[in-house]
């Protein structure tokens, strides 16, 4: 006999929220449906897609994967295996980066390694003047991405330009001022090679290119930080996430590029995760 989707939940071996998640996603119901009809009973085919769900669950796939989606500012992303799996931590550096885009005014802004999408949507949402540039060099999260945008944005998804990069490679060098752009967001990689964490938890189903920045951890930062000036007005801004211990050597390598009043924003957690700098030729 079939269970319920109570008794299903409490016998997954999966928390509570997780299972409820799994329920939602195969029932294709909200969460206060699934809550408050825990005394259904599941059909065969319902509990065969639970059952293989929950096992892989169990194995360490990240959730975002299985269910194919993963909610950020608000929105829900489309995710797959081919992208870094948003996460709230990078609210940060959307809610960092708003504070440097007019709200009233045009104001162009480039979004490094897009992926899902998320940082470039997210602000695109935000500011409805903002002209918006996101690369990724992964043809497969760019067209996850535009999918996104097409999806959450609806006509204002056209304020971004999509372009397969590999960093600011294939963004032409701005020949005057009016090309430039007024901020330069990335969530880079920015985790060390040799880091124990990459063998723990959900990042073991990742893209490693998306998580690991080198030996160090920081080439990627080094980079972009070197690179940026180049695209940027007078006075435009960088903001990258970087990792709780990368602050104090995310700034020397802004200041070393150009870059001043260079400073760590906290997460809501009170954990070091923007570093920016302003540029002054």
């Amino acid at each position: 006999m079939s269970p319920t989707l109570a008794q299903w939940g409490r016998t997954s071996e999966l928390p509570p929220l997780e299972a409820r998640i799994l329920l939602c996603h195969v029932l294709q119901a909200t969460p206060t449906w699934v809550m408050a009809h825990g005394e259904v009973t599941l059909d065969e085919t319902s509990k065969r897609r639970l059952d293989a769900l929950a096992e892989r669950r169990r194995r360490g796939e990240p959730i975002a994967y299985l269910v194919g989606e993963k909610e950020f500012w608000d929105m829900m992303f489309k995710v797959t295996p081919d992208v870094l799996i948003p996460r709230p931590d990078t609210e940060t550096l959307v809610e960092t980066a708003l504070r440097y885009i007019p709200a009233e005014r045009e104001a162009r802004v480039l979004d490094l390694g897009t992926g899902t999408g998320a940082i470039a949507i997210a602000i695109a949402r935000e500011r409805p003047f903002a002209k918006i540039w996101a690369t990724d060099v992964s043809a497969t999260a760019l067209r996850l991405a535009e999918e996104n945008a097409t999806r959450l944005l609806r006509q204002d998804a056209a304020r971004i330009v999509w372009r397969l990069s590999d960093w600011f490679a294939a963004i032409p060098v701005p020949q005057q001022d009016s090309e430039r752009f007024s901020v330069i967001v990335s969530n880079p990689p920015y985790i060390a090679a040799t880091d124990a964490h990459l063998d723990e938890g959900d990042v073991r189903f990742e893209p490693r290119g998306a998580l690991v920045g080198g030996a160090s951890g920081w080439e990627m930062l080094q980079i972009i930080a070197q690179q940026a000036p180049a695209y940027l007005r007078q006075g435009g801004v960088l903001l990258m996430e970087c990792g709780y211990d990368q602050g104090d050597v995310t700034r020397a390598l802004l200041r070393d590029a150009g870059f001043t009043q260079c400073e760590t924003v906290n997460d809501l957690a009170g954990v070091p995760r923007v570093t920016l700098g302003r540029f002054s030729a």
